[in-house]
This record gives C-alpha cells, sequence and structure tokens, in this order.
C-alpha cells in the first residue's frame, strides 16, 4: 500500500455500534421469549439484565469518546417503545430522547437503527411479515421514532440485515418467528422493502432530508469445491440473493430472487427505487457454499485457508473480501458506511490486527474510487450474542458479565490512534 494511501480524510467518522437487547437490558420481546423456550445453541442462556447499558449509558459514551470515536451507533427497542399493540409508552420515548441528546453532548454523532432483529412479542401473533398489515404496523412506529429524533441530525439505518432475519427467521427457522416456508419468506421479504419505504417517508415528513439506509450483512463467497458447476452456480445465484437483493430493491425498484427450489420472487416496486441517502455494509467473513442434494440444497462452511485461524466463533479471518464487497456495492452510487466489522477474539490479542487488514481494505477501496464514509466497529461491548449466548467476545471493551466492569482491550489504544489521526498504523 502506497503512503498516499495510508490516510483516511478529515471528515471520515470513526465511530462504534450496538444493539439495543444485546446490551440494555430488561426487555421483554420476542427473543427473551426464545430464550425461554430453550431454542439459543447453550438452552440455560438469557439475555436478561445484557451489560445494563440502560442504566450506565453515560459510562459507555465515555468509554466511545476515550478510543476517539465521534459517531455511536444504537438500536431503538421496539418492544419498549410499543409493548402492546397500539399502547406506545411515553417514558421509553423519552428515555430515548434523553439518551440521545446526551449522546450528542458527549460529542457523539447519533447512528440509530430501528429495527435490529427484535419484535414485540405481540408483533408475530398479529401482523407477522409476512401479512401486509405488518407494513402499516411499522409505519406508525416509524411516525413514533421520528418524533424523538427531531433536532439531533442522526442517521438513521431502518433495518438491520433483513435477509439474516429472513434466512434465520423465515428459512430455516432458527430465531423468531421460527417459519421455516420459501413462499412465506418472499412476501416477508417484499413487505420489509415496503416497510423501509413507508418509514423513510415517515422520517422525511418529520425531519426533512434524513440520511437513510439499511444494514446489509454481506458475505464473500466461495464455492466448497471449485472444480464442482454447481457449487459455483451457488456463489453466483447465493451472493446475489443475500447481499444484492435488498440492496438493488431500493436502488431499481425491482425485486430479484431466484434461488431454484428454495425461494423466488420478482416483484417491482417503483415506490422502492432510490429510497436510501447511504448503503451500509455489515461485513465479517468468507463462506463457502456446496451443493447438497436435497432441500435447502446448501451447506456453508467456514475454511481457514490462508493459516490465519478461524475466529473464536468459527468464521474465516478474511479481509480480502471486504475489499472485494466494497467494490460491489459501489454500482449503488451512493456513500457506503460500514456500520459493522468485527471479531470475536475471546483473549483479546487478534483484534488490532484484524483491525489494521480490515481498514486496510477500506483504503483500499477508496483509492479505486468508493466512497467509504464511515466506519463503525463491532461492537463498543462484549454483548449478548443472539444463538451463540454469552461465549463470543466482540468488544473493543472486555466486559465482566458477573460484575459488568468494563475494561480495555489492547485494540482500545490502537483504533484510537487510527480515529484521532486518521491514519492507518501498523499495530504494536
Amino acid at each position: 500500500m502506497r503512503t498516499s494511501e495510508q490516510t483516511f480524510p478529515a471528515d471520515f467518522t470513526f465511530g462504534v455500534a450496538t444493539s439495543a437487547y444485546q446490551v440494555e437490558g430488561g426487555i421483554e420481546n420476542d427473543w427473551a421469549e426464545w430464550e425461554r423456550a430453550g431454542r439459543l445453541k447453550e438452552p440455560h442462556a438469557r439475555c436478561g439484565r445484557a451489560v445494563d447499558h440502560w442504566n450506565r449509558y453515560e459510562e459507555d459514551y465515555r468509554l466511545a469518546t476515550a478510543v476517539g470515536a465521534t459517531a455511536f451507533r444504537i438500536s431503538l427497542e421496539w418492544a419498549r417503545i410499543e409493548p402492546e399493540r397500539g399502547r406506545f409508552d411515553e417514558a421509553a420515548l423519552e428515555g430515548y430522547r434523553e439518551r440521545l441528546l446526551k449522546m450528542k453532548a458527549c460529542g457523539l454523532t447519533p447512528v440509530v437503527t430501528l429495527h435490529h432483529f427484535t419484535h414485540p412479542t405481540w408483533f408475530h401473533r398479529e401482523t407477522p411479515w409476512h401479512q401486509a398489515e405488518s407494513v402499516e404496523v411499522f409505519r406508525r412506529y416509524s411516525r413514533r421514532c421520528a418524533a424523538l429524533l427531531e433536532g439531533l441530525d442522526a442517521r438513521v439505518i431502518t433495518f438491520n440485515e433483513p435477509m439474516v432475519l429472513l434466512l434465520g427467521g423465515y428459512l430455516q427457522g432458527a430465531i423468531p418467528p421460527g417459519i421455516a416456508d420459501g413462499a412465506l419468506t418472499m412476501k416477508a421479504l417484499e413487505n420489509l422493502v415496503r416497510a423501509h419505504v413507508v418509514a423513510r417517508r415517515e422520517l422525511g415528513e418529520r425531519l426533512g432530508r434524513v440520511q437513510t439506509g439499511i444494514s446489509q450483512n454481506m458475505l464473500a463467497f466461495a464455492p466448497d469445491r471449485w472444480w464442482n458447476p454447481l457449487d459455483r452456480a451457488l456463489v453466483r445465484l447465493g451472493g446475489q440473493a443475500y447481499n444484492h437483493a435488498f440492496h438493488e430493491a431500493l436502488s431499481t425498484g425491482k425485486l430479484r430472487v431466484n434461488m431454484p427450489g428454495v425461494a423466488t420472487t420478482r416483484v417491482d416496486l417503483p415506490e422502492a427505487r432510490d429510497s436510501v441517502e447511504f448503503v451500509g455494509v455489515n461485513y465479517y467473513s468468507r463462506a463457502h457454499l456446496r451443493f447438497v442434494p436435497r432441500p435447502p440444497f446448501i451447506e456453508f462452511k467456514y475454511r481457514d485457508t490462508q493459516g490465519r485461524g478461524l475466529t473464536d466463533i468459527g468464521w474465516e479471518d478474511w479481509p480480502e473480501g471486504f475489499l472485494q464487497t466494497l467494490r460491489d456495492v459501489k454500482r449503488y452510487g451512493k456513500p457506503v458506511w460500514i456500520t459493522e466489522n468485527g471479531i470475536d477474539d475471546r483473549a483479546g490479542t487478534r483484534r488490532p490486527q484484524y483491525l489494521h487488514t480490515h481498514l486496510g481494505q477500506v483504503l483500499a477501496a477508496r483509492a479505486e474510487g468508493v466512497d467509504v464514509q464511515g466506519y463503525l466497529y463491532w461492537s463498543l461491548l462484549d454483548n449478548f450474542e443472539w444463538l451463540e449466548g454469552w461465549g463470543p467476545r466482540f468488544g473493543l471493551y472486555h466486559v465482566d458479565f458477573d460484575t459488568l466492569e468494563r475494561k480495555p482491550t489492547p485494540a482500545c489504544d490502537y483504533f484510537r490512534q487510527v480515529a484521532t489521526g486518521k491514519r492507518l498504523v501498523a499495530p504494536l
């Protein structure tokens, strides 16, 4: 990498990311019900108080500024805001408003996600995503969220990783709502696109022109058997469906998924055309795809092809795929924000090198003309990691889950050097 490519522009944003259910604590929603049903990999794991960010948020804002962050991504918990259908909790809305105002006072720009996987307990029973009524319900929720964001100049993410929600919740049945039906998956996908459009409209009517987008989990894909034409076809079809179908719907107004025998749809949604101000990318790893002769015809595998060692959650450390992913989203002609990128590093020793290699790919993408404007590390804190429970540790800060004490990992110093100096440096 040439010296001229070592520097980030002065207005490049470095920040950190969290989500409500994983850090706040004290939330009763569909995931809490899923836990009580014993549906996690560790059936007795419970999120419970999480890491008590709801009460310790001021401390956590200070931790974010201490590593040079100038943006802080949170999500609003729909179950707090609308615990019963049609009844909004004014205390919860005021609580989020207070927290966002204090975030701004700390010099942190809010990046606010309206939907980060979780739902009120009534949602799947009364207005699930495969029913058209879900769009109106989300519109009404978004309208209340828009009101609490007034005057904050927040960047807004309507949906976090909608394809993960659909793959896990509607195709595999592994997360709420626990459905395994390809046709319903496609109906839910269409309604999620429509819900983004109406949410953006509500935000615009209340806030004027607001920077709005989605966060899409994007994997690099490779054939498990390079010589197998079916594996190679899966890479082509799976990459288009998983990485790009949602982004393309919000760019062109055409929703297209073609996974024969699994899920297929062709729907024109002209109202969705050009309906984002930025493209949000969550990038972690590469998956190898293998065709198997039984539904759903796909096996995902993570392989340590370069001898770097799989991350502690079992994913390949593949920074090269980050550059390719950023090249791929250049087609949408919008600014790009890295809304998540991070590593499960339980010893805390690999994260500085991970940051170095992945931030290097961001600079390489910018050198090729990709308009990457911000990088939000996942996550500020160790937290509850969905089906994995309390095992993974993605945090810049290590959290003692018994005492909830936050302690810096070696990555804090590295992140601070890069974020404040706007220059890629080698980890010590």
